[in-house]
């Protein structure tokens, strides 16, 4: 396995500091779906703006809506055909139409 490229301190630093807030970030997030402050919509279309937001897990996004827990989550991409390891910049349109259509039914 190849090195990690050698940084200096002032590198490091500023990348740990970068690492740090976009982790701040998404935990935000995902405390503002909970709370249902921001819809599913709303993040998805964020996501395409924001790098922070799109390089999100689609499914802990999904385990952070209210009523959705890590066996629904995982059978609801399970369904449309989403893979595990999808991350919210790489849904299709497709995608993100049947994810909205299916979380919107009562």
């Amino acid at each position: 396995m190849p090195l990690p490229p050698a940084l200096s301190p002032d590198q490091r630093q500023a990348a740990l500091l970068k690492a740090a807030a976009a982790r701040r970030q998404r935990a935000e997030l995902k405390e503002k779906l909970k709370m249902s402050s921001i819809t599913l919509a709303e993040l998805l279309e964020q996501g395409e703006r924001d790098e922070v937001v799109g390089k999100m897990k689609v499914l802990a996004v999904l385990e952070s809506l209210p009523g959705l827990g890590k066996v629904k989550a995982r059978r609801l991409m399970d369904t449309i055909g989403i893979s595990e390891t999808r991350r919210v910049q790489g849904l299709g349109v497709n995608q993100k139409e049947a994810l909205l259509k299916e979380l919107s039914r009562p």
